[in-house]
């Protein structure tokens, strides 16, 4: 089997600014919820049976609490916000497992689902459905591998190296030098991509690299005169790198059986009628039949 693990946070940004507005029958904005129902119904059209989804049930989370300038639901428009419990509530009642995250984030709940379910040998392979850079630590061999699903693109660990010029396992030391904007934390001054790749696929951590610049791999040493304000910045490095670590101990799943789709629940239809979602509820009824 395969298990695809669904970026919920990143879907309904993604359909709040890519379809049109929709409302439920109490007035209440609900496209996105829609948009990104009909795209998990897709993913099982074509033969996903496997599906856990972790949303940010509230976006401020433990890193709030180590870094004041981490991300937070400033300046996001309320009717996106509003927009989270809903699909969460949709996608229970259609059957699909959900991690709302309040504590840690739906990254966290990704990294930890796809470690878990990489350690079924049942399992052919994990697919994790989001183009979020910070997911691409998770990323081992073929065997667990990052989907762009928009782009249609399938990233294995060679693609995380050719990307970003490091092992998946340095993506947390790449993003602490380079910085996060979309997580709001600035990295270290003079270390961009290029430095970044350059120093950790030769030292992999950033505790490997000597303090001494003469003491560099020959290969770097020309290139880089700015690691000095790593070490002068060596606190906030660190924190930045556990503000990239994803967590691996969220509670997810006791057995990856959990997350076998096996249809709607009862409840759903009555869900599709306060969405005003007729649509969803004939793709999701046909997409049942085909499990008989």
């Amino acid at each position: 089997m395969d298990v695809h693990l669904v970026d919920g946070t990143y879907e309904l940004f993604r359909h709040f600014f890519a379809v049109p507005p929709s409302k439920d029958v109490t007035g209440q904005e609900v496209g996105a919820v829609r948009g990104v129902l009909h795209s998990v119904l897709s993913m099982i059209e074509r033969g996903a049976t496997h599906i856990g989804v972790a949303t940010d049930h509230v976006i401020e989370s433990f890193r709030n609490d180590l870094y004041p300038g981490y991300k937070t639901s400033v300046g996001v428009a309320p009717e996106l916000l509003s927009q989270f419990p809903i699909l969460e509530e949709a996608l229970e009642a259609m059957g699909v497992v959900v991690w709302p995250m309040v504590y840690y984030e739906a990254d966290d709940a990704l990294a930890a689902a796809a470690d878990k379910a990489a350690r079924d040998d049942r399992v052919n392979r994990v697919i994790i459905c989001t183009p979020d850079k910070d997911l691409s630590q998770c990323v081992v061999g073929t065997r667990v591998v990052q989907l762009d699903r928009r782009r249609e693109a399938l990233r294995d660990e060679a693609g995380v190296i050719a990307k970003f010029g490091v092992k998946p396992k340095s993506i947390p030391d790449y993003l602490a030098v380079v910085g996060d904007s979309a997580d709001g934390f600035p990295g270290v001054p003079g270390w961009g991509p290029k430095a970044a790749s350059l120093t950790l696929s030769q030292y992999e951590h950033l505790e490997n690299i000597p303090k001494d610049w003469r003491n560099w791999h020959p290969s770097i040493r020309s290139a880089l005169r700015l690691s000095t304000s790593l070490f002068d910045l060596w606190t906030e490095a660190l924190l930045f790198r556990t503000l990239a670590t994803l967590r691996l101990d969220v509670p997810v799943f006791e057995n990856v059986d959990e997350l076998c789709w096996k249809g709607p629940r009862s409840d759903f239809e009555a869900q599709c009628h306060r969405l005003n979602a007729a649509d969803v509820l004939s793709r999701a009824g046909s997409a049942s039949r085909q499990l008989s």
